[in-house]
């Protein structure tokens, strides 16, 4: 939507190299979120440490989003941004691994998540700057299956590195798998290497074009589309957290066993990598608002099948892949909505501020939920999520049609 001549674009090589660091960073992450929890109950640490440590994980982030947006929009550095933000997750891996207290696990756990915001704001910068328009939701596609791909491997080597330790048993086999997954992470500065070989033309034109003033966070939330578009990528996503803290419980109630419950999660997963890989052939037949409604509509009617009394493991698995191929939908699409809906120069700080709203999310609903869980059980705290997606899939109806 801004004026003046089209920057440059890098070719293809680019989204290559990004994908590959995104592969690699997202399963270091996943592999070393559920450490972090093992590492702290290893140091005598329970439910009040592991609930402060994944706060803290979240809460520098809140606070630096924007700034860290606007930085990348101003100097045009992503690529620099990027290879921090790989660095950064390495690093904090391998400290876990030495942390001595949960207060150190506190601290490591804030560097963790800082630069796992670095790293996103970079990589979800550079789609929007170095994409041609019509190429955005395919490239935004990409970009989420991988991650997703990402939180599929990270969960399932943690559980095979850590075997069947327990208790005081857990030390030894975290701090080795902490180990494994800052390795995974620094692996991925090569790749992050060919991202700015491939894009060093660009962050000249980007300074070039970075004439005008910053825009308020005010201004761009009351551009169109922003604030739906926040929603319901927020929507989304805690729904996926609040589905993997309790569906657990829920199995648990019905004699379903652990490992079914992995399976069915499993399941979700993969079903919103296959939504993110058919994004182009659905958008030649839907528009992006029609697949935004119909995400966040549908996630709701079918998650909400899996509380009910007569949801056996089929019935779960069956809910599970519908929701999970509709859940999977709606992000990658939600961050062409913002990017579009502001100048190419603001374009990292609107996707920070999606950030910034989704760590919100995970925060606020998974609390909501939880005092509804209190009184209604597990499934009330899933049939919350539905209501807040319904809502969102209201909001919505607002996006953009194009």
């Amino acid at each position: 939507m801004s004026g003046g001549r089209a920057p440059a674009r890098p070719g293809r090589g680019w989204l290559v190299w990004l994908l590959v660091t995104v592969i690699l960073t997202q399963t270091s992450l996943n592999l070393t979120r559920p450490l972090m929890s093992y590492q702290t109950i290893s140091l005598g640490g329970g439910a009040l440490a592991i609930g402060m440590i994944t706060a803290c994980y979240a809460l520098l982030s809140v606070v630096t989003a924007v700034p860290l947006g606007r930085i990348t929009d101003r100097s045009g550095r992503s690529p620099l941004v990027l290879t921090v933000g790989a660095t950064l997750l390495g690093l904090s891996a391998l400290l876990l691994a030495t942390a001595g207290s949960v207060w150190t696990v506190a601290g490591f756990g804030t560097m963790l998540g800082f630069g796992h915001l670095a790293f996103m704001v970079a990589g979800q910068g550079l789609i929007a700057r170095c994409s041609a328009e019509q190429d955005l939701d395919r490239n935004f596609g990409w970009f989420t299956a991988v991650t997703s791909i990402g939180q599929l491997l990270g969960p399932a080597l943690a559980g095979l590195l850590l075997g069947d330790a327990s208790g005081t048993g857990l030390r030894g086999p975290t701090q080795a798998a902490l180990a494994v997954a800052g390795a995974i992470a620094l692996a991925a500065l090569p790749a992050a290497a060919g991202v700015w070989r491939a894009c060093r033309g660009t962050s000249a034109a980007a300074r070039a074009e970075d004439g005008a003033a910053p825009l308020p966070v005010a201004d761009l939330l009351r551009r169109p589309g922003i604030a739906p578009g926040l929603f319901v990528s927020l929507a989304l996503l805690a729904a996926v957290d609040v589905l993997t803290a309790y569906l657990p419980l829920i199995a648990e109630q019905r004699g379903i066993v652990p490992a079914t419950v992995g399976i069915l999660l499993s399941l979700r997963a993969a079903a919103s990598v296959a939504s993110r890989l058919l994004m182009s052939w659905m958008l030649r037949k839907w528009s992006r608002r029609v697949l935004i409604v119909g995400s966040a509509l549908g996630a709701a009617l079918t998650l909400a099948v899996v509380p009910m009394p007569f949801a056996g493991p089929a019935v779960m698995a069956a809910a599970l892949l519908a929701g999970g191929f509709l859940l999977g939908l709606g992000q990658p699409l939600t961050m062409t909505v913002v990017v579009r809906a502001v100048p190419e120069t603001a374009r990292s700080t609107a996707l920070a501020l999606r950030l910034m709203g989704n760590r919100f999310g995970q925060v606020a609903l998974p609390a909501g939920a939880s005092l509804i869980a209190a009184g209604a059980g597990a499934g009330g705290a899933l049939w919350f999520t539905c209501a807040v997606l319904l809502a969102a899939a209201g909001a919505a109806r607002a996006t953009p049609r194009a």
